[in-house]
């Protein structure tokens, strides 16, 4: 059916999926941080895992429908391209907070730990594209282990937020994590978990017009499938860890703005094992080709270095932002200038 639409139907297809994806991450956010102070597992946590799975939905679908349909570097970079748009967000965001370095003011040795788990379980899906081919049921054994590393790292992430063997030094700049005395909120606890899942139903439902419309641009006009994924299904689809973070930030939840963008990635690293699931041809990683691979390689990049931005602090740093921003920033658009020049 969507085959049948002329292109500017396509492009609107595509930029209401934005909108749609746009306008729920805005809401999310809110709802997010009164189920942290609610549930008392604070923003790093809940930003890690709650908002990160949640602003990911529609992403995972692009992914899943592009796997589905045959298109393996689509879903590929479509996931790995999300978490270098996403970190490249988080720099943006450090220019909002003009009081000093956001990742001085959003110490949390939560968001640390969770960086250092991303950046392990990016290493895997290199390492399965240079190890010989193999599969189970079209699925490889790597896929899997993403899943344990997630779910294990996940539970480790809270237990060193309640009981941390090192806590960041504090300074005048440094926002704590406390709960709101006042909570505007008057709804029930479960009401604002049935909210947040019917904005998790819109997001994926946006997400699967997306790649719908984003396949079939690719086809139409011949396009390479890994610029796409990268390039557009990735940041449209990275645009409620955007907004979210924004949002927090002008709320004042730092740890939450930085753990919504590190959860969101760690979370997005799982668009793989779906999308080998998805994928019936064998194993994705072999499936895919060397534009999949550069993007991998970025992100681990920009992951690395963000991941010593939070350990080295630096409260202020040039235009006001710290010099992990400006890495950032310059790895993102240099990754793009080379795929795009």
């Amino acid at each position: 059916m969507i085959s049948d639409l002329p292109v500017g139907a396509l492009l609107g297809v595509c930029a209401a999926a934005a909108l749609v994806i746009l306008l729920c991450g805005l809401r999310m956010t809110a709802l997010a941080d009164r189920l942290a102070d609610r549930s008392g597992l604070g923003e790093a946590v809940v930003g890690g895992v709650l908002l990160g799975a949640a602003t990911s939905l529609s992403g995972t679908v692009v992914s899943v429908t592009a796997a589905l349909d045959g298109h393996a570097s689509l879903a590929f970079s479509n996931g790995i391209g999300g978490i270098a748009a996403q970190t490249a967000f988080l720099a943006l965001a450090d220019l909002l907070h003009r009081k000093a370095n956001l990742e001085h003011a959003a110490a949390e040795l939560a968001n640390v730990f969770q960086g250092a788990l991303l950046l392990l379980m990016l290493t895997l899906p290199l390492a399965a594209y240079t190890l010989p081919e193999l599969s189970f049921w079209s699925v490889h054994p790597v896929s899997a282990l993403l899943v344990v590393l997630f779910a294990v790292g996940s539970i480790a992430t809270q237990r060193v937020r309640e009981a941390p063997m090192w806590r960041p030094v504090r300074t005048r700049d440094t926002r704590e994590d406390v709960p709101d005395e006042d909570d505007p909120e008057p709804r029930r606890t479960a009401v604002l978990v049935l909210v947040f899942a019917g904005l998790m139903a819109a997001m994926a439902t946006a997400g699967w017009a997306l790649s719908l419309g984003a396949a079939e641009l690719t086809a139409r006009f011949d396009l390479n499938a890994s610029m796409v994924g990268a390039l557009m299904t990735a940041v449209i689809t990275s645009l409620p860890e955007l907004v979210t973070t924004l949002g927090a930030i002008r709320r004042g939840a730092l740890q939450l703005a930085v753990g919504g963008i590190i959860g969101g990635n760690t979370f997005d690293v799982l668009f793989l094992t779906f999308s080998d699931v998805g994928y019936r041809d064998g194993s994705i990683y072999h499936a895919i080709g060397t534009p999949d691979l550069f993007w991998l390689v970025v992100g681990m990049m920009m992951t690395a270095v963000l991941i010593l931005g939070m350990l080295y602090r630096q409260r202020h740093g040039p235009a006001g932002i710290g010099v992990e921003s400006l890495l950032i920033l310059g790895i993102y658009g240099g990754a793009i200038a080379t795929q795009t020049l």
